[in-house]
């Protein structure tokens, strides 16, 4: 059985003595003191509280599961809450679960934080486990949105694999995940695209307005010249192409019938400009006091 000294007995004093023993599950003993470990941990605080079966005046606390060297940083922090790099990545895991048994949550902070940054299709499934175990919410969030963004990846590890046969439970609670991922994707790309459309349909509108009242290149009411407006519409993007639709729907033969698609559109946009006109008297775009005032239904579906 080994005995090691704790390398920060300096901090606390060269007279000071140590009282307790921390027992590892490789038989390391680390020397420490309780008043330190009991102000850093509540529950070696408690661990330490509790009455003693002997009458020895040192106290052992076993700390198993880990190994020797994750117990040896992990007593190193209670005392300078200081934790270097190399040793966060050898042994974050182990530090993980150790900051959750113990409470220490400047520790568990610092081990969610580095870990989701050393994340890797190779281990995300063992810190989403650990995670769930260590209730690390953040960490959890971070190892499921990896794996949703690289399932096709994860799913050829021998993790995933082992996985799928000791813990189906874990395995559903993933793919709902990123089947409920998807479905976001794909509702908020549905909503991007309805506000496109409402948008490009209230710029028709405003156009539509703009043309029939004020004239626009070649195209106006009957009562003015269009010819002084030679040049391109900066007003509106869609200005060049309504013109064409209403030239169009003056001059077809075919939407008396109801067979030309461009007059049904250039319909719904009379139809939808009615219905949210609230001056049809003196309204100057066509049809407007004629139109139903109820919005097209089929507007969606063709504009």
């Amino acid at each position: 059985m080994v005995e090691k000294l704790n390398p920060q007995l300096s901090a606390v004093g060269e007279m000071a003595v140590p009282d307790v023993q921390i027992i590892t599950s490789g038989g390391l003993r680390i020397t420490a003191h309780s008043h330190i470990l009991a102000s850093a941990s509540p529950v070696l605080e408690s661990m330490i509280e509790r009455p003693k079966k002997r009458r020895s005046s040192q106290r052992n606390i076993p700390i198993p599961g880990v190994p020797c060297d994750a117990v040896s940083v992990f007593i190193q922090f209670l005392y300078s809450s200081k934790c270097s790099e190399e040793q966060m990545e050898k042994y974050g895991i182990h530090l993980l679960a150790l900051s959750h048994v113990y409470l220490v949550p400047q520790l568990k902070q610092r081990c969610t934080r580095e870990l989701s940054r050393r994340l890797n299709t190779e281990n995300v499934l063992d810190v989403l486990q650990l995670a769930r175990l260590c209730d690390a919410p953040d960490l959890y969030l971070k190892c499921m949105k990896m794996l949703s963004c690289n399932f096709k990846a994860v799913e050829h590890t021998e993790g995933w694999k082992f996985l799928q046969n000791h813990d189906p439970r874990l395995e559903l609670e993933i793919l709902q995940f990123i089947d409920e991922a998807e479905m976001r994707i794909k509702r908020t790309r549905r909503n991007r695209e309805e506000q496109k459309m409402y948008l490009q349909l209230s710029e028709a509108m405003d156009c539509l307005e703009h043309i029939c009242t004020e004239g626009c290149t070649s195209v106006g009411p009957c009562d003015m010249d269009p010819s002084k407006n030679k040049g391109p519409c900066s007003k509106f993007s869609t200005c060049h192409g309504l013109q064409l639709l209403i030239k169009h729907f003056a001059a077809c033969k075919k939407r008396v019938n109801g067979g030309c698609l461009r007059c049904k559109r250039m319909w719904q946009l009379f139809q939808l400009h009615s219905s949210i006109c609230d001056k049809p008297e003196q309204c100057r775009v066509p049809l407007c006091r004629y139109c139903p005032k109820e919005a097209p239904s089929n507007v969606r579906a063709h504009v």
